[in-house]
């Protein structure tokens, strides 16, 4: 029987065999992104990371991958793999208390406080389709006029 290993490593590595220009506007967008939901969590006093440089670990060395890996699937299937990506994440981050919920917020008051994290999971792993669609177009709105 063939080993199904090649065929795998084949796929894996022609999801992150990407245009450089393409790689770096996934980073500048999703860390932009990043820095804005951080300010946004924190000013609706919803949720905050603890220390400023989490954006640069969570939103470029996890979710850009992440991202990534998922680009070119359907809207449905981007979302469901997202909502386990972003589930882990959730959970590891209140678990390790790298991130704070403001006591009270928002979320809770509509969705109790058991349901936080699994609120934010269903809202973030929104991220991926959005991600992936919002950075081909800021890619093809910059890279078709230059050109």
């Amino acid at each position: 029987m063939p080993d199904p290993a090649p065929e795998w490593k084949t796929w894996l590595r022609s999801r992150f065999k990407i245009e450089r220009r393409l790689l770096y506007t996934y980073l500048v967008v999703y860390f932009i992104w990043g820095l804005g939901m951080n300010e946004l969590g924190k000013t609706l006093e919803i949720a905050r990371f603890n220390y400023w440089w989490q954006v640069i670990t969570v939103y470029l060395v996890y979710m850009v991958p992440i991202s990534l890996l998922l680009k070119g699937l359907p809207v449905h299937m981007q979302y469901a793999y997202g909502l386990i990506a972003m589930g882990l994440l959730e959970f590891g981050g209140y678990l390790w208390e790298t991130s704070y919920a403001y006591p009270d917020n928002l979320l809770d008051q509509l969705f109790g406080i058991r349901n936080f994290s699994l609120a934010m999971s269903l809202f973030f792993a929104a991220y991926f389709p959005l991600g992936n669609w919002g950075v081909q177009k800021v890619y093809t709105l910059i890279f078709t006029i230059q050109e």
